[in-house]
């Protein structure tokens, strides 16, 4: 049997950044992915690549003052810690703010990584000042997005593949973890069929044959649920966020299942929180999917009127780019599983971004001409005009009463009339007219334009809606989209993975979405966007260092 000092289970984001630093450690490793040669990266490849970080020179250029006291408040805020096994996830939680206002930034630069001057404030919150929500910009945009975040440890790692240190096995599927006195000391599972899929799509789980293979210690980078709906539906929260969706669209691939939250679990592996997850609002259809039932997120800034399938208008702070998870909570409490968007042609050019690498390809190329030519309002971006052609969700037209006819034949419930439309919509322009407002989304509009990075490339002028001078009107049905895990396998600080009475067993880490976002669920209940990524490479990282005996 073939032995190594390392296996990593799954070749993602977290898992490159482990076999990276095993490797620079000189330690043998072997990474068994389930899917094809070019899938490398996993998720992370799909993601627009943002990046959680406190207090850098793209922040203070820009004015806004953050600091790791403010960026701690917030999380904490946003995690809502209130489990006696939220220890761990609180120690996890607390030492990455440390490393995201410390050495992340300077680590990932010296390696070749760049971003976006515009820092991007996500998940604004909306609420009190201890509460959920980003204080300040703080969504580092990668320059060449998730590809470009996946390239400086897949670079890493291919060095140490021609050096011999690194062996990849791609279509091995594992569905045991060895078990020899007590600790964790191998993997066994099955080949697969050879898979001639492009990236992305749907590849195929014919057994060709088994495997099994021995390590001294074994890090397991698997990913989540997101791709598993049967399971996410199982694991949903219902007394906090209502019942779960009949109807949802997928965020992330279909290889994305949880197969291995319950092989570690047979292994005597605990899990933590697994109630816990994050899942978006603003989902619409791929008009043009890679992968089954494929959505996109529509990364609205705050201008567009929310309404839910009953027409009525949502309340602070569930507006565009506020409360993802208090915002579904909202929408779910109507019986349905599905909101509109209803907004001006202006604010589509400007404040429309779509998730995804493959949506945004002048950032993901870097190609400096080519966004500032789509980024600046004029008209929308080209992935956003595509959807506005061809996405079965978006509808335009020149009046509302056309507008809502076309909003009722699509949805098939009849469920919206068009004078309470009005009357709400024409309420909001009022707010518009008046030098202050009362109106909670209008204050937000305009406080988010004195941020500069937004009054440039992201926040229109309050405008009126009904002002036939901005239109035509659009109209956008949003679907729940599945993606992120933020419970999963109990890990510490150092990776460990922990049995059912907390202690590390021996041989076994975690890293990544499987085990909650950055390991031990380090999320608590929500999450403040860029803490994904930024998630899989911090435990990724203390996962190899640990593995290989580094501190």
């Amino acid at each position: 049997m073939e032995h190594w000092d390392a296996i990593v289970v799954g070749g993602g984001l977290a898992g490159l950044v482990a076999a990276a630093e095993l490797g620079d450690a000189g330690r043998k490793t072997l990474i068994v992915e389930q899917e094809g040669g070019d899938w490398l990266g996993g998720q992370a490849y799909w993601s627009l690549g943002g990046l959680f970080m406190v207090d850098t020179p793209e922040q203070r250029r820009l004015g806004i003052r953050d600091s790791r006291a403010l960026a701690w408040q917030d999380w904490q805020g946003s995690a809502q810690f209130d489990r006696p096994e939220d220890h761990w996830p609180r120690k996890v939680a607390e030492a990455y703010v440390d490393f995201a206002a410390g050495e992340m930034r300077a680590w990932l630069y010296g390696m070749g990584m760049r971003w976006w001057p515009v820092v991007g404030w996500a998940e604004r919150g909306g609420a009190l000042a201890h509460g959920h929500g980003n204080s300040v910009p703080r969504f580092h945009l990668t320059w060449g997005t998730g590809p470009g975040v996946v390239a400086v440890f897949e670079r890493r790692v291919r060095e140490h593949v021609a050096k011999g240190l690194t062996t990849l096995k791609f279509r091995h599927q594992v569905s045991r973890l060895v078990k020899t006195g007590g600790a964790i000391t191998g993997v066994a599972g099955e080949v697969l069929e050879p898979a001639d899929v492009a990236r992305g799509q749907q590849s195929g789980r014919n057994v060709v044959g088994e495997f099994e293979f021995a390590a001294a210690n074994v890090i397991v980078t698997s990913g989540g649920i997101g791709g598993n709906h049967d399971l996410v539906r199982e694991m949903w929260p219902t007394d906090r966020l209502g019942l779960a969706p009949k109807s949802m669209v997928a965020g992330v691939p279909h290889h994305v299942d949880g197969r291995m939250l319950a092989i570690a679990e047979k292994a005597g592996a605990a899990t933590i929180n697994k109630d816990r997850m994050w899942h978006y609002v603003e989902g619409i259809r791929n008009w043009n999917p890679i992968w089954p039932n494929h959505g996109i997120r529509i990364l609205s800034a705050p201008s567009p009127m929310w309404f839910d399938a009953l027409g009525e208008r949502l309340e602070a702070p569930f507006f565009p780019s506020y409360d993802s998870l208090g915002t579904l909570r909202r929408i779910l409490s109507t019986g349905h599983d599905y909101s509109w968007f209803v907004l001006t042609s202006k604010m589509a050019a400007k404040e429309f971004v779509l998730s995804g690498s493959e949506q945004n390809l002048d950032f993901t190329g870097k190609d400096w001409r080519a966004v500032l030519k789509n980024r600046r309002g004029g008209k929308a971006p080209p992935s956003v005009r595509a959807f506005l052609d061809h996405g079965e969700d978006f509808i335009r037209r020149d009046t509302l009463r056309d507008l809502v006819a076309a909003m009722n034949e699509l949805s098939g419930d009849g469920l919206l009339d068009h004078d309470r439309l009005r009357w709400q919509i024409e309420a909001r322009d009022r707010e518009v007219e008046a030098s202050y407002s009362k109106d909670a989304q209008i204050a937000g509009i305009r406080n988010a334009r004195r941020y500069l990075g937004d009054k440039i490339f992201r926040v229109t002028k309050p405008h009126k809606i009904l002002d036939a001078r901005n239109g035509p009107l659009i109209a956008v049905r949003l679907h729940i989209l599945t993606r992120k895990t933020l419970g999963g396998l109990h890990t510490n600080v150092d990776a460990q993975v922990l049995d059912s009475k907390g202690e590390p067993m021996p041989g076994l880490y975690a890293a990544g979405e499987v085990a909650g976002g950055g390991g031990g669920g380090y999320h608590g209940y929500n999450a403040l966007e860029g803490t994904f990524l930024g998630g899989c490479i911090f435990s990724g990282r203390n996962a190899g260092r640990r593995a290989a005996g580094r501190k």
